[in-house]
């Protein structure tokens, strides 16, 4: 079995603050997505111009934050939220939620696309390599805040997290997401945009990606303590919320391989 790295998830405290390694997380992955954001700007078949990528990346941040707090909340905690309404503004209690935060950079890109007059495909597939830098990072936050962790297993490679009141050995599930989500998608996605693509190709890729690894993870991974309830016995909520994504990245690919067939591309 191997050994948990008991990092402590505070990174350092100034005062009473205390900056924690999520956070930290969170502020490497915009600081990643702009700098590649700012090299894909510079292709001539680019739909973002350099001087617009920071309103983009402002428009993204918002979508991510705002989208992956009710996501959490109205997916995950919605009897809490009825309860207490106003839980949903209190964002420093913790709760974000990736598929909310897909919805909310989505309408985010929407509006960013209406503003400059890009369409929203193209604009989908300039973002789309740069999503694994973010959920990367995010995922190993999770690791080192021992959160989202897996189910018990007795492979070599499992792991005691220290805030497990159980202390059982574990899938380190994070460490599946950081590599399938973030690394496995990185490559693939920036791979494939070195030259220009049928418009929704790298959107579509991105969404049915995304949802069979996260599907496939679910399995190893601990549901949350209320939601032990599965569907059929055996469907985690994520995994429900992954099927309308991976049907519409399939369709999105669909699209694009159309659109290839008249010999149109971004």
């Amino acid at each position: 079995m191997l050994g948990y790295p008991e990092i402590d998830p505070v990174a350092f405290s100034l005062g009473p603050l205390s900056v924690h390694w999520y956070g930290i997380a969170y502020l490497l992955s915009f600081l990643g997505v702009w700098r590649l954001a700012l090299l894909q700007a510079k292709r001539p078949w680019s739909p973002v111009k350099a001087e617009r990528v920071e309103d983009l990346i402002f428009y993204g941040a918002l979508g991510v934050i705002f989208g992956g707090r009710a996501g959490y909340v109205f997916f995950y905690q919605f009897s809490r939220f009825v309860e207490d309404p106003l839980w949903l503004l209190r964002v420093w209690e913790g709760g974000m939620s990736f598929h909310g935060g897909l919805i909310g950079v989505i309408l985010a890109l929407l509006l960013f696309s209406r503003k400059h007059q890009i369409g929203l495909l193209q604009l989908g597939d300039f973002v789309a390599p740069l999503a694994p830098i973010g959920l990367f990072l995010g995922r190993l936050g999770n690791f080192v805040g021992q959160e989202l962790w897996g189910r018990t297993t007795e492979g070599w490679w499992a792991m005691v997290f220290p805030r497990d009141p159980l202390q059982l050995p574990r899938h380190p599930s994070q460490l599946y997401e950081a590599l399938l989500e973030g690394l496995v998608i990185f490559v693939v996605l920036n791979w494939l945009a070195r030259r220009p693509r049928q418009a929704g190709l790298l959107s579509g890729l991105f969404l049915s990606m995304y949802a069979c690894f996260r599907f496939l993870v679910e399995f190893v991974r601990e549901p949350d303590s209320h939601l032990q309830e599965l569907l059929f016995g055996w469907i985690t909520r994520g995994q429900t919320l992954c099927v309308p994504m991976l049907l519409a990245g399939l369709a999105l690919i669909y699209v694009a391989q159309k659109s290839k067939s008249r010999g149109t591309t971004t």
